[in-house]
């Protein structure tokens, strides 16, 4: 068979699959929400076990940190339970396998993740999650069902999705809107994955149950305690995790579509840096420390998404992923190491100038040299040239939050990491790297070129920048011209008015595809509703 019938045939059993698995766009099987039979592991006679006395699963399934026999498959209960994962190669599980997996408890939010492994490269896994009560084993949840499509075998198309920025700004799940309709945008184009560039959550971002808009009309949102007040506890964060799975277009998404995720600011607090302690002029907090909010917030973050924790090293978020040798992602951590927000010009690359870190730029060099990869996609959660203010009532003016700091010049600051990078790939020929991004609330397509810059020892290359999915639009910045940028497309015009709610479809993402026989790499950036607004051709470089 060609590989397009393949892939189709492939895309027909996803499709075939998640409709007969689900009800709307919810993950649970139908009829789950009804009294059932539930069978004692001792073979005794069925007994009606009441719904509300057996476990629920109220934020769907997950997958995520796939590589080409393994991958982590997420899920969350409602009390102390074990989890039951069933996987199969095939739509009607036959010959399907059952494995038996970790507790959800209190001490994890009752989320859980199991590392599913010997899967076969190349090909669609199928799998069901349900959770057995802990207290009363007969009583068994309803099944959660997904699906994942496996790095590796047969070379084939690669298609993926890209963007960022959920419920900021007080815009939060508006059922009436649709919820997060974009997700269901996304899914549409049936990608292999999803890098969230970050922003997942809104930590510093309550939400109210009214926003009146310009016309008059009401945005209505769905709200919860977790999300009535800047997020400073454990209990905060999680709140704010789970918020976001209440949207069914988001739980239907995740459970055919795995994720790659990042962090920014907004899972902590916005802006925010090690070490930073929180102004007086800033009133809501009661913690000021910012290491004590991220340590709540990585954790919180780390229990509600697929992520393969590093046995070495399990605070780590940088990671690798291969796609086999068409692709390979690279995802960054622009937190966890970065010196604090400054004028961002100092002209070595001292502590208060890093923003990867000495640790993370050296893993960067040695696994893009080690990629043998046509295409390299290093995802950041900041983009390199637009300028981003750091504008906290609690610091001063003229400091910065991303790599630019709109002098125009040679690099200075955090530009001495971006041009250390850049000319290591140009001195070791490294080919055909395109980064992506999200965090500025608009997108963008941007060509960057030694000809127009004030730093020349690099090779081309693109950026792309998603986001937001469901949040305020802003922008579009000022754009710094150390690098040579060449903006060939911006998704909103200058002079906008800042903070446009979703009602105005000013919402974005990005796609990706590579062909198995060209191997161009076609990006194309989309609206709210998948709308095509930019498109390009990206051919490999020999």
């Amino acid at each position: 068979m060609s590989n397009d019938h393949e892939s189709n045939k492939s895309q027909q059993q996803r499709r075939r699959f998640l409709c007969n698995a689900t009800t709307g766009a919810g993950a649970l099987i139908a009829g789950a929400a009804l009294p059932r039979l539930v069978r004692a592991q001792n073979s005794a006679p069925a007994i009606i076990t009441a719904d509300k006395l057996r476990p629920q699963i109220p934020c769907g399934v997950m997958s995520g940190d796939i590589h080409k026999d393994k991958a982590i498959i997420w899920s969350r209960t409602d009390r102390p339970a074990r989890m039951l994962v069933e996987y199969a190669n095939n739509e009607s599980f036959k010959n399907a396998r059952s494995i038996s997996g970790p507790l959800a408890t209190p001490g994890t939010d009752y989320t859980a993740r199991l590392d599913l492994s010997g899967l076969s490269a190349g090909q669609r896994t199928f799998y069901r999650v349900s959770f057995q009560d802990l207290q009363n084993p007969s009583a068994r949840s309803g099944v959660v069902q997904g699906s994942l499509l496996l790095p590796g075998g047969t070379e084939r198309d690669i298609t993926f999705a890209f963007s960022g920025d959920e419920a900021g700004q007080g815009w939060g799940i508006n059922e009436a809107f649709g919820g997060y309709r974009i997700y269901e945008s996304m899914r549409r184009f049936q990608p292999d994955f999803f890098i969230h560039s970050g922003d997942q959550i809104y930590a510093d971002g309550p939400i109210q149950a009214q926003v009146k808009l310009e016309d008059g009309s009401l945005w209505n949102n769905i709200v919860t305690p977790a999300k009535a007040k800047v997020a400073e506890t454990l209990d905060d964060y999680r709140g704010n995790f789970a918020y976001n799975f209440l949207d069914a277009n988001k739980r239907r998404f995740a459970a055919e579509v795995p994720f790659l995720v990042q962090w920014d600011d907004h899972e902590v607090r916005n802006n925010w840096y090690p070490g930073q302690q929180i102004g007086e002029a800033e009133k809501r907090y009661q913690q000021r420390d910012l290491n004590t909010l991220a340590a709540n917030a990585r954790r919180a973050m780390f229990e509600y998404n697929p992520y393969r924790i590093d046995q070495h090293d399990p605070e780590r978020i940088y990671r690798m992923f291969s796609y086999g040798p068409l692709l390979e992602v690279f995802m960054l951590d622009e937190r966890s190491y970065r010196g604090k927000n400054s004028a961002n010009r100092q002209t070595s690359l001292d502590d208060d100038a890093v923003f990867l870190g000495k640790p993370q730029l050296q893993w960067l060099k040695q696994a893009l040299l080690r990629s043998r990869s046509t295409w390299k996609v290093i995802a950041s959660d900041m983009p390199i040239s637009i300028v981003v203010p750091d504008l906290n009532p609690d610091v001063a003016k003229g400091t910065y939050e991303a790599w630019a700091n709109g002098e125009n010049g040679k690099p200075l600051g955090r530009e001495l990491e971006i041009a250390e990078i850049l000319k290591f790939i140009k001195q070791h020929n490294i080919k055909n790297i395109v980064w992506v991004t999200a965090d500025v609330h608009y997108a963008a397509a941007t060509y960057y070129t030694p000809e127009k810059a004030q730093f020349t020892d690099f090779k081309p290359f693109w950026e792309f920048v998603g986001g937001p999915l469901n949040a305020g639009t802003f922008g579009p910045n000022e754009v710094d011209q150390t690098f040579g940028p060449d903006v060939k497309y911006v998704s909103v015009p200058q002079g906008m008015k800042q903070n446009r709610p979703p009602t105005e479809l000013l919402q974005f993402f990005g796609i990706a595809k590579i062909d198995a026989k060209t191997k161009t790499m076609t990006v194309s950036l989309h609206d709210i509703d998948g709308k095509n607004l930019y498109k390009v051709d990206i051919h490999p470089e020999a």
